[in-house]
């Protein structure tokens, strides 16, 4: 990540939703009529443009795009389900450890109930974010609260506890995007505050990459990926094999409750357009035991 400058793959991933949002209703997975209006460059021209829905049937229809950008679709409805569900059963908290430009605090949670969220990310893509914010949506919501951190260099529980944060409060962790980016150590750490939660009913969602892909030609474009995220100064660090998973949590204090591949097949999504591929990532949903 470029100093001064808001994280790229943030914007990747938000430019994904707003192509996603300005597909033909009854098509578009889901909604975030905010994710346009934060974007910046040539993403916001991109995604403004009167033409965008024709721009992301053609990202959809190539073979490399396609991947990364079901990955991202399928995520969020994904996640966007497990804050709706745990919402109904009570939390109290939401957490969004790297929010980037995520928008559930304002289209999921609202303003008016009992939710407290807390958006944790690096000082430069916060502050980015918040001004476009502040333009989209004017007065930001009381609800919310922002915490600067920078997760190589910052403990994330002290920033967050010194912002309000309740160790012992139900809280929904989302941690989306983010963990391939750091060592094994800032991993650790970020696992450690999450179990160390106490709260009944406390759970987390996370994002990862798969150690290896399957294939040749999935091998292929994940090196091509890997190549530009580094030419970009956000390289890929770290992995997880699918097969350790249940224990790598175990091992961290934490239960895991699921594991998908990412993308998800297409009869799984009712999307049958979409070619099978093999999976390069996976969300988790665990519980803090």
């Amino acid at each position: 990540m470029k100093e001064g400058k808001a994280s790229w793959t943030a914007q990747g991933v938000t430019f994904y939703r707003a192509l996603e949002s300005a597909r033909p209703e009854g098509e578009a997975a889901f909604s975030d009529p905010l994710a346009a209006e934060l974007l910046d460059s040539w993403f916001a021209w991109v995604a403004r443009r009167r033409h965008r829905r024709r721009i992301a049937g053609l990202v959809i229809g190539n073979s490399a795009l396609s991947i990364s950008y079901r990955s991202v679709v399928d995520r969020t409805v994904l996640i966007d389900d497990c804050v709706s569900l745990t919402r109904a059963a009570g939390i109290e908290q939401l957490v969004l450890l790297g929010a980037g430009f995520d928008t559930r605090a304002y289209r999921l949670i609202g303003p008016d109930g009992p939710v407290k969220v807390f958006e944790v990310d690096h000082p430069d893509t916060q502050r980015i974010k918040l001004a476009r914010l502040k333009k989209a949506i004017g007065p930001l919501p009381d609800n919310v609260v922002y915490v600067p951190v920078d997760f190589e260099q910052e403990k994330t529980e002290t920033r967050l506890l010194e912002s309000g944060y309740d160790g012992g409060a139900a809280t929904l962790f989302i941690w989306e995007g983010v963990m391939s980016y750091l060592t094994p150590e800032a991993v650790d750490e970020t696992l450690a505050l999450i179990a160390g939660n106490y709260g009944s009913g406390s759970t987390v969602v996370f994002t990862y990459l798969l150690l290896e892909a399957s294939g040749d030609r999935e091998a292929r474009t994940r090196r091509r990926h890997e190549t530009f995220l580094r030419m970009r100064g956000e390289p890929h660090i770290f992995w997880i094999d699918a097969d350790q998973i249940e224990e790598f949590l175990s091992r961290r204090g934490l239960e895991l409750v699921e594991s998908r591949n990412l993308p998800l097949p297409a009869r799984a999504t009712g999307r049958r357009r979409f070619q099978e591929r093999p999976a390069h990532g996976a969300i988790a949903f665990a519980r803090v035991r």
